[in-house]
């Protein structure tokens, strides 16, 4: 047989009321303390250590808890479970939040379990099905009998296809402890990872209803994904910029860092953090950045490949066309890393340097010592780039300096932002661009992952015009 997986071992309901049962007599403190380390060392729960050593009978200790906390308990060795309830909670959500579903009356559903109080697990199988859950205590021996017994045909093969199934969720990482220096590093280290694993690009953190809410944002929606409790959000924003180079300090003035940060895998990735007040607290903006793919991951063609190569080689503009968050960014990184030549001389200009491209002179704007986009503009042509990548234009003046150093026989790529194309062609139809679209010798247009749109000299033409 297949071995099972194993879940953490936690029950904040006995380390919630372990102490009163010696001040009730049902235990005694030296007995309670050895239980502890016993269960600590075993990853057991130390309920289950005080029935197995006899400290405390299975009915007294049920008997206890449910005096105590005013639900219900029973023993699961004569109850029938009502098998039409499992489909409420698959066998690897029974096994790792320690449940199975009893009976369900009206919206009601009432739950077997040893541990009441692990509220999250309870409002993860609400959140699932949508039924309020009425908690049964049981014990954990006859709990996990129970589990295997209903569940028999689940061992092997539906726990292992639930496994991969489900999603990870960063909110796990926050139940499992008190908000110290290195449990907020995991914390923030599970945010990144859920984030990596659903493919986000960019996420939000800002006052919410309870706390700190956590959203994902995708180019069609914004999702919360959940809280941070109110108590824990100052400790866990400090964190959060402290790692990224930012003043912990300082929340009256807007501030933009940086966090390089490995996954699992091994794969070193970078995100941009940005912190902005608000008479609300902070809005924290990150945003990933994955490292460059090579161009033919892209699926492009030979002809389309040439045909930036091409473009690359002469004086002119290069716009990287799409929506928010399609990749432009990503794209030009592939494109200057796959593109240089060594007698080439490449420049960058960026609010953050996303990855280190060996051979390309990349340089990063920063306010806090005057170096803005205004110094970078003013002496960046000193340096004599030929190809120069600039990630954004957002002023006229910034619009009109670019598009004249294509007459000094400079190459430029940049970022331009549209929704579609017939967004891109209403924007370039503007006045402020006629000089910017004179010149632009091959534009790039990113509609979706694996669809980019390459338009060469002709197609051009037919689509400025």
């Amino acid at each position: 047989m297949e071995k099972q997986e194993q879940y953490p071992v936690s029950n904040k309901t006995l380390e919630k009321l372990k102490y009163a049962l010696v001040q009730e007599n049902l235990v005694k403190y030296e007995d309670l303390e050895k239980a502890a380390e016993i269960a600590e060392a075993q990853k057991q729960n130390i309920g289950q250590v005080l029935i197995d050593k006899k400290l405390i009978t299975e009915q007294a200790l049920l008997k206890f808890l449910a005096d105590k906390l005013h639900y219900p308990s029973t023993t699961l060795n004569t109850y029938i479970v009502d098998e039409k309830c499992l489909k409420y909670i698959t066998a690897k959500e029974a096994r790792k939040y320690k449940m199975i579903p009893l009976f369900k009356i009206e919206d009601a559903l009432s739950v077997a379990m040893c541990d009441p109080l692990d509220l999250f697990s309870i409002d993860r199988v609400v959140e699932k099905i949508g039924y309020k859950i009425e908690p049964v205590i049981v014990s954990e021996t006859s709990l996990m009998q129970a589990i295997d017994k209903y569940y028999k045909d689940d061992i092997v093969g539906k726990v292992t296809s639930a496994a991969s199934e489900e999603k990870y969720d960063w909110r796990e990482e926050l139940h499992k402890g008190s908000l110290t220096n290195e449990h907020t590093l995991l914390l923030i280290r599970a945010i990144l990872k859920q984030a990596i694993s659903e493919d986000i690009h960019e996420l939000v953190f800002e006052h919410g209803e309870n706390g700190l809410a956590v959203k994902f944002r995708t180019p069609t929606e914004v999702t919360v994904t959940g809280e941070i409790p109110a108590m824990l959000e100052a400790a866990f924003v400090s964190k959060l910029k402290t790692e990224s180079d930012l003043d912990p300090n300082v929340s009256q003035i807007s501030q933009a860092g940086k966090l390089v940060f490995q996954t699992d895998d091994n794969i070193q990735l970078t995100a941009s953090v940005a912190a902005f007040p608000t008479m609300e607290h902070e809005r924290i903006l990150m945003k990933l950045y994955k490292p460059p793919k090579q161009i033919k991951d892209y699926g492009l063609s030979s002809y389309q490949q040439e045909q930036i190569e091409k473009a690359l080689s002469i004086p002119g503009i290069i716009p990287v066309c799409g929506s928010s968050l399609c990749g432009k960014t990503h794209f030009i990184y592939s494109v200057l890393n796959e593109f240089k030549k060594p007698e080439k001389t490449i420049m960058t200009i960026e609010s953050i340097v996303k990855y280190n491209l060996k051979g390309i002179h990349q340089s990063e704007l920063n306010e806090n010592i005057g170096f803005n986009l205004d110094k970078a503009m003013r002496f960046i042509e000193f340096q004599e780039p030929d190809i120069l990548y600039f990630e954004n234009i957002t002023t006229k003046e910034g619009l009109d300096y670019f598009s004249s150093l294509v007459f000094k026989n400079k190459t430029l790529l940049t970022e331009f932002l549209s929704d579609n194309i017939d967004d891109l062609k209403r924007k370039l139809s503007y006045p402020d661009f006629s000089t910017f679209k004179s010149v632009i010798s091959c534009l790039i247009y990113i509609h979706g992952k694996d669809d980019i749109e390459i338009f060469d000299e002709e197609k051009l033409k037919q689509f400025i015009l």
